[in-house]
């Protein structure tokens, strides 16, 4: 057998399984909208979602995040996110250049 192959067997003795498929923001609001459209014609949650080849828990997962969100609102939260993300790096170089300046004065003060 290929190493490929070896790997593959090995993956599955481990427990690893299949590779986590990551969906797009956008896609999830696409896929949460289809089951949506399931269920109100009749299907239940678990068929709904497995026609569309995710789990039940991911659904709540996706339903919690993602709840009554449309794209206008999902491209604010993006915007926000990374927004939020560049302060508090700012932050923390702010909290170093403090702890930095902190260390110097101690260093420089006349010791009695």
């Amino acid at each position: 057998p290929s190493p490929l192959e070896l790997g593959h067997y090995i993956c599955r003795e481990r427990g690893l399984g299949m590779a986590r498929k990551r969906h797009s923001d956008e896609d999830v609001l696409k896929l949460l909208r289809e089951i949506e459209l399931k269920l109100t014609a009749g299907n239940d949650v678990a068929s709904a979602c497995r026609s569309v080849g995710i789990s039940d828990a991911t659904y709540y997962n996706w339903r919690k995040r993602f709840g009554g969100t449309g794209r206008a609102q999902l491209s604010e939260m993006k915007s926000l996110e990374k927004e939020n993300a560049r302060l508090k790096k700012i932050v923390a170089e702010l909290e170093l250049d403090k702890l930095i300046l902190k260390e110097s004065l101690n260093y420089l003060k006349p010791r009695a």
